[in-house]
């Protein structure tokens, strides 16, 4: 079992910046790829952004060239530098990550950590 905890997010006016963080821990062997996803009320989960355990990167085009995603393989934890924000970024964002143990793949989630963009 992998638990994913995540922190950064907050209130901000629109152009500012956040950085979130989300560390695993527990049975981490096999940790592969890790990322953020966003749900903003009355929608659905959307990717942010993703990060392979050999650092591969893929953004959804409404964040290139804003959000930098990066993972810290000694940590284990997945960091989301996001600049230039905008009151379309508001969401909960949450942490995933992927885990191949033994032939058997999971997937899990953090508990969401909210991002406001407001003036």
């Amino acid at each position: 079992q992998v638990q994913l905890v995540e922190s950064g997010g907050g209130l901000v006016q629109p152009g500012g910046s956040l950085r979130l963080s989300c560390a695993a821990s527990g049975s981490i062997f096999g940790l592969g790829a890790m990322g953020w996803y966003r749900q903003a009320p009355g929608t659905q989960r959307e990717l942010v952004a993703t990060i392979t355990s050999g650092r591969s990167t893929n953004y959804a085009d409404s964040v290139k060239g804003r959000f930098t995603i990066s993972r810290d393989n000694a940590k284990n934890t997945v960091y989301l530098q996001m600049n230039s924000l905008k009151p379309e970024d508001t969401a909960v964002y949450y942490c995933n990550a992927d885990q191949t143990r033994w032939g058997k793949w999971y997937e899990y989630w953090g508990q969401g950590t909210q991002v406001t963009v407001s003036s």
